[in-house]
């Protein structure tokens, strides 16, 4: 990424520990997984208000936070130069913060699947864990890796799936798969961003960002009734206006 404080709707600096640890988490764009595990539950035949489903969105949210610690990790040398603004090398956030905070919510995310009726799903939980640590380790040196990113948000779909009922219907796997391509296609357009001299002026990438809450809820809207496209769009409007107070990407 450049050098610059990029343009984006958030003040890139965080102002205290908490909001500097909210940074590091990019708590801003949590509600876009907490609409794919809506949106996976549902297609796998639960119930979207259930026990389930919010065991789910707490145990998705440590895994997705707990990869962002990661990410500011493995990158810190790198934005120590390029991005100063991040939480790490800015000095809100220390090392061993940002060390126990990534261990703490990987491991509760990972224990809380143990509770889900299909204990399979702590095996895709595993295979999510992987994804995301391997993605995070090796996205600065190989830029196939994208794909890496792509795959942490089709596995979202894949553990609430499998909690849900014990495997990955068809119509979760379309979800999944179209979330991989919009994963896809924003991690493709922020490379290109980060290759420029200077960002975008208008703030593509947190808005494309907090369109994958949107493509939920147009799937869910074919999918099983119209009525959840509100859904998407009130989760998408409360990604945009978390970014307002910490960045989201």
């Amino acid at each position: 990424m450049s050098a610059a404080p990029p343009t984006a709707t958030a003040d890139p600096r965080p102002r205290g520990r908490a909001r500097g640890l909210l940074a590091l988490c990019r708590a801003s764009n949590l509600p876009t997984v907490w609409m794919n595990v809506l949106t996976a539950v549902l297609l796998a035949g639960g119930d979207g208000f259930s026990a389930l489903t919010l065991l789910l969105v707490v145990s998705l949210s440590g895994f997705y936070c707990g990869g962002m610690c990661l990410n500011d990790l493995f990158d810190r040398g790198y934005d120590a130069e390029h991005q100063p603004f991040r939480p790490i090398p800015s000095g809100w956030v220390t090392l061993g913060e940002a060390r126990g905070t990534a261990a703490l919510l990987l491991g509760a995310g990972t224990v809380l699947l143990g509770f889900t009726p299909h204990p399979k799903s702590l095996i895709a939980g595993l295979v999510l864990l992987a994804t995301i640590f391997f993605y995070n380790r090796l996205h600065k040196r190989h830029a196939w890796t994208v794909l890496l990113m792509a795959a942490c948000r089709t596995l979202v779909f894949v553990v609430c799936g499998v909690a849900a009922s014990g495997g990955v219907p068809g119509l979760v796997l379309a979800a999944g798969l179209l979330q991989f391509g919009w994963t896809l296609l924003v991690t493709v357009v922020a490379r290109l961003e980060n290759a420029r001299e200077q960002r975008f002026e208008f703030p593509l990438i947190p808005r494309m960002i907090a369109a994958m809450a949107l493509v939920d809820g147009l799937f869910l809207a074919v999918a099983v009734s119209p009525a959840w496209l509100l859904a998407g769009i009130a989760a998408a409007l409360l990604t945009l206006l978390g970014q307002r107070v910490v960045r989201g990407d």
